[in-house]
Order: C-alpha cells, then structure tokens, then sequence
C-alpha cells in the first residue's frame, strides 16, 4: 500500500498541486472540519459509491488516524484504483481546515 504524510500533502496543496483527496469519515466527522476541495464518501457507501471515481485518477485517501482510509485504500487498490493513504489522517494535519 502506497503511503503519504499528511505533511506531504499540505505541502502539495499549499504548492498548488491538484490533489484528489478521499473522505472517508462519517457525516459528523467530515462536517467538524475537512480539508478544503476533498470528496466525501464515508467508509461504509465507498463500494457503492466507487462508480463516481475514475481508474486512471490517483486519489489520496483521508480519515481521522489513517485505519479507514488504510482499509479504504486496501479496498480501492484490490479493485485496480490508483490510491495512496494518508498516514496519520486528520489527526496529524495542520494545514487549513473548512
């Protein structure tokens, strides 16, 4: 499994870098504060919702610790997407917040 910083990508994003970042989190989670521009599809509805995302797209996966979106990321990468978790998840970002 490809891993990243949540460092990394702060430092991606402030750099200007388009990033696909995944939300796993639940509804009340994601609305206490997000990173800005992610799209939210909480661990439970990604394999219903795994449709919305394009194969050929590499996308970062997000989640309070880095445990959902490393089972997410698991489950992505077993069904051919390009993904990448975020180690340490919102719990170790300092970057901006919405």
């Amino acid at each position: 499994m490809k891993e990243v910083s949540a460092k990394q990508v702060q430092q991606a994003l402030e750099q200007g870098q388009a990033l696909r970042l995944i939300d796993v989190r639940e509804v009340d989670e994601v609305e206490s504060g997000h990173i800005p521009g992610i799209l939210h599809i909480p661990l439970g509805l990604l394999e219903f919702r795994m449709h919305e995302l394009n194969k050929n797209e590499p996308y970062i996966m997000v989640c309070r610790s880095s445990a959902r979106s490393g089972r997410a990321t698991q489950y992505l990468e077993d069904r051919g997407f390009n993904v990448t978790n975020m180690i340490g998840g919102m719990l170790a970002w300092e970057g901006e917040v919405q």
